[in-house]
């Protein structure tokens, strides 16, 4: 019995080489143990900028004056604001605010450069989609340096006095949605979509590996039963769990958080009902590819990493570089995080959510196609 006490370099090797010959069998674990850390690197080496620049804007131009254009041609400049857009009317700017195709618009009046060249400080206007403020703190951080800067060579005679008290210009911004930057309004109805993708993907995948490790899919196959009469039994109580939990998130958002709620909370669980039957879909395409339950969390894990950090809960979407950007319009999460605090803070209706719910819907159509297909290869 003594002889067991001491190391064996003989046993010690025995064990070495069983668990690379578990680790050779087992190469979905392998690949996420490799995956997980390259796609970390990645992400956060190359992906994540907190410092957003080159956001798009629109411009209500009523004055076409050099001083107008010489205002315009600093913001251009200066690496936060690409002017992509012209717009004639305040309501249309504020529609390409509130459905998030340009995250500022510049406002300049008419008669501009007659007040500038008569010394009367006109006023510009510049609005920003303020619901992620960190997406726009650091450009409107820049605003008054730019366009101070942008004017100097007009200051000369009696404007030079301008240089001197409080600028040349009246500068006016508001921060619209969330005005005083009150982080909350941004993360808690983000928050929900993040909930959601973890705990669906997550339980569906488990559940039918669970019954593939217990035994008990034999009795599952041997019944009469169709297979999408089998994955729609799956799903529907978890749709219920999914309710369950945007409930409650909604809850805590309005009465613990004070987030307001400016939209139609209908046409929110309709958007939230087509994002939990995609991540449903994802979850049970993993179960139908793991063999375990530790390989189905692995994968959702694999899934989620990239849902969290390129979605723009975490980080400003528009920092990211493109090739980023194109995997983060993939997600659904991406999308719903849009959907949620659209209608919350922005009192957004179905034209504005219609532009980012068809991409989750067309998600969840082929996401349960896939689904059915791995099903069915499954029983057979």
């Amino acid at each position: 019995m003594k002889k067991w006490h001491r190391f064996s370099i003989a046993r010690f090797r025995a064990m070495l080489v069983k668990e690379f010959i578990q680790m050779r069998r087992d190469r979905l674990t392998f690949g996420m143990m490799v995956g997980i850390p390259l796609l970390q690197l990645v992400l956060f080496g190359y992906a994540i900028n907190a410092d957003p620049k080159h956001l798009p804007a629109a411009v209500i131009l009523a004055d076409h004056g050099p001083e107008g254009r010489t205002l315009l041609s600093s913001l251009q400049n200066s690496g936060y604001y690409n002017l992509v857009r012209q717009v004639k009317t305040e309501v249309e700017g504020h529609d390409l605010l509130a459905r998030g195709q340009v995250q500022f618009v510049v406002n300049i009046p008419e008669n501009f450069s007659r007040d500038f060249v008569r010394g009367d400080r006109p006023e510009l206007l510049v609005e920003a989609d303020a619901t992620d403020p960190g997406t726009t703190g650091n450009a409107i951080g820049s605003l008054s340096t730019a366009l101070n800067m942008a004017l100097q060579n007009d200051l000369k005679g009696p404007l030079e006095s301008l240089a001197v008290n409080n600028g040349p210009i009246d500068l006016r911004v508001h921060s619209l949605y969330n005005p005083e930057a009150i982080t909350q309004y941004n993360i808690v109805p983000g928050l929900m979509g993040v909930v959601l993708t973890l705990t669906m993907i997550l339980v569906t995948g488990l559940a039918i590996t669970r019954e593939r490790e217990r035994g008990t899919m034999e009795n599952l196959l041997s019944m009469p039963t169709r297979p999408i009469e089998v994955l729609i039994g799956k799903l529907v109580p978890y749709i219920l769990v999914g309710y369950i939990q945007v409930g409650l998130i909604l809850f805590a958002a309005r009465f613990l958080f004070h987030v307001p709620m400016f939209g139609s909370l209908a046409l929110l669980l309709t958007a939230a009902a087509v994002f939990i039957i995609a991540n449903l879909a994802v979850g049970i395409t993993f179960s139908t590819i793991a063999t375990n339950q530790l390989q189905a969390m692995q994968m959702t894990f694999f899934f989620f990493l990239p849902s969290l950090l390129l979605s723009g809960f975490a980080f400003p979407f528009r920092g990211m570089p493109g090739w980023a950007q194109m995997i983060g319009q993939v997600l659904p999460l991406t999308h719903f995080v849009r959907i949620v605090r659209g209608v919350l803070l922005k009192g957004n209706g179905v034209g504005s959510i219609g532009l980012e719910l068809w991409p989750i819907a067309l998600f969840a159509a082929v996401a349960m196609f896939v689904a059915m297909k791995r099903y069915r290869q499954t029983l057979d």
